[in-house]
C-alpha cells in the first residue's frame, strides 16, 4: 500500500514529510474536489491541513470523511492559523444529541 499522503500548506507538509508521508502541497489556485478526489485515489491514508480542508464543500468533506477504501482525517495547520472541523460536534448533531 502507498504511503500516508498530506494534502495541505507548507509547513505543516514539512513535518509530515520528515515522518514518512508523501506530500502535497494545496496551492489557492487549485480545484479543491478535483485535488480530494485525486488523494481518496492516491493512499489509504489521506491527511488534509485543516485550511485545505476549510476550502472543500461541505457534503464533499464528509462524504471523504466517511470513504470506505480511504481512511482521510483533518489535522490542524503547524502555524495555528487553521483548525481542523469539529467532528463530534457534527456527528452528534447527525444523531441529535445535545451538547
Amino acid at each position: 500500500m502507498a504511503a500516508p499522503l498530506f494534502i495541505g500548506d507548507p509547513l505543516t507538509a514539512a513535518g509530515y514529510r520528515l515522518a514518512g508521508a508523501r506530500v502535497h502541497l494545496a496551492a489557492g489556485d487549485d480545484d479543491p474536489a478535483a485535488l480530494l478526489a485525486w488523494g481518496l485515489e492516491q493512499t489509504g491514508l489521506l491527511i488534509l491541513g485543516a485550511d485545505f480542508a476549510q476550502r472543500l464543500p461541505e457534503p464533499e468533506l464528509r462524504a471523504a470523511l466517511r470513504h470506505r477504501r480511504t481512511l482521510v482525517v483533518t489535522v490542524p495547520d503547524a502555524g495555528g492559523h487553521a483548525a481542523p472541523p469539529d467532528l463530534a460536534a457534527w456527528l452528534r448533531g447527525q444523531l441529535g444529541v445535545g451538547a
